[in-house]
Order: structure tokens, then sequence, then C-alpha cells
């Protein structure tokens, strides 16, 4: 049987261009060699995308390489198998036969079979004495076996565009959620850019399909990964900020470790003998008064006559706003007159409280309106108050600012600086 002689179809069924240039290609399977049946059908299953035929369409084709006698197509023993439609449709579970015509010619117009028809357009072979088939018209295999290379080629670069695609899938999904973390962490810092960035990855993933394919892909990662780079940087500022604030709290503790640190203020005596003491207060110490208002103005008459013997004008060297110390050091209001400062002589009443409730003795805190003068001591008890927790001997930390204000080496708007940019860190970190 010569396979590569063109043929026309049955009846009124037209030739068409695609037709003949299948039927010719087919011919260089003649002398070609053989080929699992079955492997070459899962190939072309592999690579059904590309072809253009359904599920379905491969069932028929099944059935028909189920008529051929043998495991391996071969062109030398032929390549026509002639079933009727009564038996295609057994062996396709019963399919209809209109619907088997119909995956039958999808088959012919992709170019997996050829149609060889009879001249009264049934199917059938003619066979010789020996029972040989010499003649047969039905359905040619002849282009599965003549674009072998290519459905092998095409079923591996499907199966390399699977994985590719998988893969990439996974790079979208790690970064969408790498995105989503980073958004949620930043929310709590800075709100306004989190929700910018939440809304461009909302619509980053509206404009993907439901099942998206490699180019829509390959156009939202670099979308996504800028994106995540952005807020990481973001994120690597703020955490600096966070660290130098950290710092700058650090150094305010100046003598924290030093042997002053030990000094109870509760014993002036001691204090100068430098006997380490517990920074409780002593009990030589007066208790706070219910009446604290009372109790300030005592002290504070006395920081004011000290002043006089001293030949000092009773006058404040008001350089540092009060507003400015109010709102760096805001705990001190609660001990002003009537739990509010409206005026530095309110700011000085409520530093003699502290003053007592601290355990500073009486001559450090002298010592350092002398040194300070009553306003700046004031503003730096204000400034130990917020930070008492963490030192362990507020009147030995004063009386070491005190030194240092005598070498010109302290400046109280340094410490006033720290603690605003330690509010700041503070409010940025809570949101």
């Amino acid at each position: 049987m010569d396979c590569g002689i063109v043929t026309t179809p049955f009846g009124r069924r037209a030739m068409s261009l695609g037709m003949l240039a299948h039927q010719l290609s087919s011919a260089s399977a003649v002398n070609e060699g053989k080929v699992d049946k079955w492997k070459l059908f899962r190939t072309v299953c592999a690579a059904k995308s590309s072809l253009g035929v359904s599920d379905r369409s491969l069932a028929v084709l099944n059935a028909l390489l189920s008529f051929y006698p043998k495991t391996e197509l071969a062109a030398a023993d032929g390549l026509v198998v002639f079933p009727s439609n009564a038996q295609l449709s057994l062996r396709t579970h019963g399919m209809a036969e209109t619907t088997l015509r119909r995956h039958l010619a999808t088959l012919i117009e992709a170019g997996l079979i050829l149609r060889r028809d009879s001249p009264n357009g049934k199917r059938y072979a003619r066979r010789d004495r020996q029972g040989a088939i010499g003649q047969a018209f039905g359905f040619d295999l002849a282009p599965l076996l003549a674009r072998m290379a290519e459905f092998e080629a095409e079923a591996a670069r499907l199966e390399a565009d699977r994985r590719y695609l998988q893969v990439m899938r996974e790079r979208v999904s790690l970064s969408r959620r790498d995105v989503a973390k980073l958004v949620d962490l930043l929310r709590s810092s800075d709100l306004a850019y989190a929700e910018q960035a939440e809304i461009h990855c909302q619509a980053i993933y509206m404009s993907l399909s439901r099942k998206p394919s490699i180019a829509e892909i390959e156009r939202v990662l670099p979308v996504l990964a800028q994106l995540q780079d952005e807020l990481t940087n973001r994120l690597e500022n703020l955490l600096k900020t966070q660290n130098t604030a950290a710092n700058e709290r650090q150094n305010e503790r100046h003598i924290q470790n030093s042997e002053s640190d030990y000094l109870s203020e509760s014993e002036p005596a001691d204090e100068r003998l430098g006997v380490k003491l517990s920074c409780k207060p002593s009990a030589d110490v007066p208790e706070l008064s219910h009446d604290m208002g009372k109790l300030a103005k005592v002290e504070t008459s006395a920081v004011q006559k000290s002043h006089q013997h001293r030949g000092e004008t009773s006058s404040l060297n008001r350089s540092v706003p009060l507003p400015l110390v109010l709102r760096a050091c805001p705990q001190i209001r609660d001990y002003g007159p009537s739990g509010r400062i409206d005026n530095w002589r309110d700011l000085l009443t409520a530093a003699t409280v502290v003053k007592n409730m601290l355990a500073i003795s009486p001559d450090a805190y002298d010592e350092a309106c002398a040194t300070l003068g009553p306003e700046t001591t004031a503003t730096v008890l204000a400034c130990l108050l917020e930070r008492a927790e963490h030192i362990r001997s507020v009147g030995a930390y004063l009386r070491d600012l005190t030194r240092r204000a005598k070498t010109q080496s302290f400046a109280v708007s340094a410490m006033l600086a720290a603690r605003l940019r330690a509010q700041t860190s503070v409010a940025a970190m809570d949101g």
C-alpha cells in the first residue's frame, strides 16, 4: 500500500489545502522506522494544548490506535485502520455517532490522521490469498509517525513551560506573602505609607487573571519585588532610627556604673565620705505630706533665702521656654499645684516635691541651684523624673551634672533634645 498517494474525500466533502498539505507531509513516514503507538499517544496527549484537540478527540484517537494490530507503528506494515462507526462507538464508551464524526473531523483538521475513502465511502480492506492486507480504506495513521519529532519537541516545551510557570507562581505567592507581612509590620509606625502600599498591592493582584499566564507573572513579579525592596528599606531606616534613639537614651546615663551611683542622697555625710549605700530614702528624709503645695512653698522659700544670702538676684534665667520643658517632660505636671504647671513658679514648686520624692539631699539640691540656677535645676529634675526608674541614685547623678556644669561641659538643652527625640521614636513605633 502506498500511503503517500494523495486522495480526495468521498461524497460532498470538499478537498482543502490543509488536507493536501497533511497528505504530502505524511509521505515521509513511508520509509521511516518504528515507534511504540502508546508512547506516541502519550506524547500527543502532552502536546494537546498546542495541537488544538480536546480530551474527547484524543479518546477517539486512542480507539483508532487500538484497532492497529501491532504495538509499534511501522510504515512498512501499513498504517490504515478501518473500523466501523459502531465499533468506534463501543471503544469510546458509547460515544454518539454524530459526536464521533465531529471528533474525527477535528483529528483530521489537526493533521493527526488522514481519511482514505473508498469509491463508495465505506471502510474496508482487500486481502490477498495469504490473508495479508493489500489495500485498505479508512483512517491513515501516517501523520502520527511523520510528525513524531514535532510532537516530542512540543510536549517537551509545554512541560518546561509548566514547570517554569509553577516556579513563577511560587515566587509570586512568596512575594505576596512577604509584602503583606511587611505592610502589616510597617502599619504600626507609618500608617499612611502602609495603606498606600496595600492599595498598590491590591491593584497588582486585581490585574492578574484567575490562572495567570507566564507573561502576566513576568510583568507583575518585578513590580512586587520593587515594592518589597521599598518596604524593606523603610523598615531598615526605622530600625536604625530606633537604635539611634536607644543609644541616645543610654548616653543619658552618664555615671550609672560609677561609684557615685551607689551613694545615698539621704545621708550627705556618707556621700562626701564615698560610702556605698542603698538608693532607698533614709528615715532622716521627711516623708511627703498630703499637703504637697505647703511643703513645696517652704522648700522654695529656703532656696530663695539661700540665693539672697549669696548676693544673687532672685530673678530666674529663663533660657529654655517653659512649654518646651513641659513637652519634653510631661510627668512633672502631676507634681505642680493642683496637678498643673502654668508658670515657672509652679515648675519650681513641682521640682521641690520631686526632689523630696527622689530622696535628693538638701545640700546636693542647693549646690545645683547655686551652679545651674533654680530654673535650670528644676528643668534637670523634670528630666531625671522621666528616667528615674533607670537611675540608681538620682542625687549622685545630680551632683555629677553639677560638676560638669562647673566645667561648662553640660547643657540642659541637650538633655531636653534627647528627651524629645526619644518621645518621637516611641510615637513612631506606636504608630
